[in-house]
C-alpha cells in the first residue's frame, strides 16, 4: 500500500481533531448551532496552524447531510465526497497560480449559479495575499453581497497584504502557534497509534523545531521515523535535523564566563565539523542567552519559553552571570546576527562575536588589573535593593575580595593610595603616558639570550620558522590561530625564544596542552628538542636596546658636557621630545 504523509493521514476532519484553536472552534461551533454563519471568513496565521483544514471542516459542517451541525458525521456521501475533493461547488482555489483579474471574474460569473449536490456553495481561496490589486477589486463587489446560497473563505499567512477593503468584508478569525504542551501531546498520540515508539524529548525537540506549526512537526516526525526504523531517540532527531544540543551552548558559555578564548574557537571548530551552520549556532546561542536572562530576571521563567528542557542546568548558568552582562550579550549576538545575513564568511563573523563576548568582561577590571569575573559583579550593587539575599551575600563577598586585591596593589606601588596621591602622578607623567599595568614576566637567563641573538643557531631556527608554523597549525589550528602572534628573535641550547605582541596570546600559548603540542612540533621541524620561552616583544625590544647602548656609553660621556650646554635652550628639548634623540641634530 502507497505510503501516505504523516500530515496528510492525520489531518483534521473535525473541528474536535484540530489542536490549539479553541477560540476560534467554539465561535464557529456556536454560529452553526445559531444559524449565524456569515457569507465571509478570513482565516490568518502562521504556516501549519489549521486554516485550510478549518476551512474545509466548516464547508462540511454546513453541509453535512444530518446538519448543519457544529461536527459534521464524515459518514454521510457529502462529507466524504468534501474530504475526497469530489464536489465542484466546494472549491479549494490556490491564489498563488490563480491570481489574475480574468480567474476571479470568472469565480465572479459562475457565483450567481445555485449549487447542485449540496446545501451551499464554498469557495476557499488559500494564499489570498497573492492575488493582483485588479483580482481584488473585481473581488470586492461579490464578497460584499454574495448569494444566500454562497460562503467564501479566505486563508492567509501575510494578512497585512490585504486591502483593507477585503478584511472589512470578513468575519477575521486569527489562528495563533500551537503551543508546546498541545503539540507534544498530539505527537504522542499520533506515535501511539501508528505504532512509532519515540522519547519524550524527542518529540518535545520536535515540537520546538516546528515553530507552533503541526503540519511541520508531523512531517520531521514522519521524516525521523523513515530513518530510525520507528525508534526516534533525543540523539537522532539532533542528528537528523541538524540541531545542537543545550549541553553544547553551555560549554559555549562556560568558555566566555571564563574568558577561555582557545576553548571557544575548538567548541565552534568542533560545531562545523559536525556540519553545523554558523548562522543557526549564532541564533540558537541568542535564544540560549536569552532564556538565561529570563530565567535570572522574571522568577519561574522556564515557563515562558518551549526551549528549556532541563530548568535547574539553566539556573546554575544564569547564576554565574550578572543581568549587566547578559543584556550586553544579547545585544551583541543580535547585531552580529544582522550582519551574517549578508557576510560571504558566516563562520568568521560567529568566531569575532564569540571573542568578543570573551574579551567585553576583561574591560571593567583591566585598570587595576582585576580579573573580569570579579569586576562584571560590582556594576550591578547599584541594583542590590532589587537582590536576592543569596545575591547579596555574594556581592558582599566579591566586594571584600575586591578591597583586600586593591589594598595588595596600592602596597606594591601600583595604585595611588587615594586621590591626594594620584593627582601629584598624573602631573608629573607625560601625556601620552601608558597605563599603570603589572610588571611583565621575564625568562630567565635573559642576557644569554641577547648574547646570543645573532648566533648561527638562530639563523638556522629563523629559516625554519614558517615550516614551524605550518607543521603547528596541521597539528591544531586553535594554537597556531594564537601562536601565529609571535616571532623568534634568539635560540639558546635547547631553547627557543619566542616574543608576543599581544599578552593574551602569550598566556594562552603558554598554557602546557598548547605548548606541548609547540614543542613537538619544534622537535619534528628542527631535528633537535628545544625548549619552548616566551616573553613580550616591547620587553625583548627595550632589554636589546639597553644592552647595545652599554657598549657606547664610554663614548657619549665625552661629549656630555656638550650635550648638556645644546640641550639648555627651550626649543632644543621641545624638538627631542617631538622626535626623540636619534633624529635631532644641533649644528652651530
Amino acid at each position: 500500500m502507497e505510503h501516505i504523509a504523516l500530515y496528510r493521514a492525520w489531518r483534521p476532519q473535525s473541528f474536535q481533531d484540530m489542536v490549539g484553536q479553541q477560540h476560534i472552534i467554539q465561535t464557529l461551533q456556536n454560529a452553526i448551532r445559531e444559524q449565524r454563519v456569515s457569507h465571509a471568513y478570513l482565516f490568518s496565521g502562521p504556516r501549519g496552524t489549521g486554516k485550510t483544514s478549518a476551512a474545509k471542516v466548516l464547508a462540511k459542517a454546513v453541509n453535512c447531510e444530518r446538519g448543519p451541525g457544529p461536527e459534521p458525521c464524515n459518514e454521510c456521501p457529502s462529507c466524504l465526497r468534501i474530504t475526497a475533493g469530489n464536489i465542484m461547488d466546494v472549491q479549494e482555489i490556490d491564489a498563488a497560480s490563480n491570481r489574475g483579474v480574468e480567474e476571479i471574474r470568472d469565480l465572479r460569473d459562475k457565483v450567481k449559479y445555485a449549487p447542485t449536490e449540496v446545501r451551499r456553495k464554498v469557495y476557499i481561496i488559500d494564499e489570498v495575499h497573492m492575488l493582483t490589486t485588479e483580482a481584488f477589486n473585481a473581488l470586492l463587489k461579490t464578497l460584499e453581497e454574495p448569494p444566500q446560497h454562497v460562503m467564501f473563505i479566505l486563508a492567509t499567512t501575510e494578512p497585512h497584504k490585504l486591502p483593507a477593503t477585503i478584511i472589512s468584508r470578513c468575519q477575521r478569525f486569527d489562528f495563533r502557534r500551537v503551543s508546546l504542551e498541545e503539540q507534544t501531546g498530539r505527537l504522542t498520540e499520533i506515535c501511539r497509534k501508528e505504532g512509532i515508539s519515540a522519547d519524550d524529548d524527542a518529540l518535545q525537540y520536535i515540537a520546538r523545531l516546528s515553530d507552533g506549526g503541526m503540519r511541520d512537526a508531523l512531517s520531521i516526525l514522519d521524516q525521523i521515523s523513515s530513518f530510525t526504523d520507528g525508534k526516534v531517540t533525543y540523539q537522532q532527531v539532533l542528528g537528523m535535523t541538524g540541531g545542537i544540543p543545550s549541553e553544547q551552548f553551555a560549554r559555549l558559555a562556560a568558555a566566555i564566563l571564563e574568558g577561555d578564548m582557545g576553548q571557544l574557537l575548538e567548541l565552534v571548530e568542533q560545531l562545523m565539523h559536525e556540519g553545523k551552520s554558523a548562522d543557526k549556532c549564532l541564533e540558537n546561542l541568542l535564544y540560549y542567552f536569552r532564556d538565561l536572562l529570563m530565567i535570572k530576571m522574571v522568577p519561574g521563567a522556564d515557563q515562558l519559553t518551549d526551549r528549556v528542557l532541563n530548568p535547574a542546568d539553566f539556573r546554575d548558568m544564569a547564576a554565574a552571570y550578572s543581568r549587566e552582562r547578559l543584556f550586553v550579550i544579547v545585544e551583541t549576538l543580535s547585531r552580529y546576527l544582522g550582519e551574517m545575513k549578508y557576510a560571504s564568511h558566516p563562520q568568521t563573523i560567529f568566531e569575532v562575536a564569540l571573542m568578543k563576548l570573551c574579551s567585553s568582561g576583561s574591560t571593567a577590571g583591566d585598570a587595576a588589573g582585576i580579573p573580569a569575573a570579579d569586576a562584571v559583579m560590582p556594576a550591578a550593587a547599584g541594583a542590590a535593593g532589587a537582590a536576592q539575599p543569596g545575591e547579596l551575600e555574594q556581592l558582599k563577598r566579591q566586594i571584600g575580595a575586591l578591597e583586600k586585591k586593591l589594598e595588595q596593589a596600592i602596597q606594591a606601588g601600583g595604585v595611588g593610595g587615594g586621590r591626594e596621591q594620584a593627582a601629584p602622578q598624573r602631573t608629573a607623567a607625560p601625556p601620552s603616558a601608558p597605563r599603570v599595568s603589572a610588571p611583565s614576566k621575564l625568562p630567565p637567563q635573559l642576557d644569554k639570550f641577547i648574547a646570543s641573538k645573532d648566533s648561527s643557531d638562530f639563523g638556522e631556527v629563523y629559516k625554519q620558522w614558517s615550516h614551524v608554523l605550518q607543521g603547528v597549525k596541521e597539528e591544531k589550528v586553535t594554537v597556531h590561530a594564537w601562536f601565529v602572534d609571535g616571532e623568534p628573535v634568539s635560540v639558546m641550547d635547547d631553547a627557543v625564544l619566542v616574543a608576543f605582541k599581544n599578552t593574551i596570546h602569550r598566556d594562552t600559548t603558554e598554557k602546557p596542552a598548547n605548548r606541548q603540542v609547540i614543542e613537538h612540533v619544534l622537535n619534528a621541524k628542527l631535528g633537535k628538542p628545544y625548549r619552548l620561552v616566551t616573553m613580550m616583544m616591547k620587553d625583548w625590544s627595550e632589554a636589546a636596546t639597553k644592552s647595545a647602548s652599554g657598549a657606547t656609553e664610554e663614548l657619549r660621556l665625552e661629549h656630555e658636557h656638550e650635550a648638556v650646554e645644546a640641550k639648555s635652550e627651550p626649543w632644543i628639548d621641545e624638538a627631542i621630545q617631538l622626535f626623540g634623540e636619534d633624529l635631532v641634530v644641533i649644528k652651530e
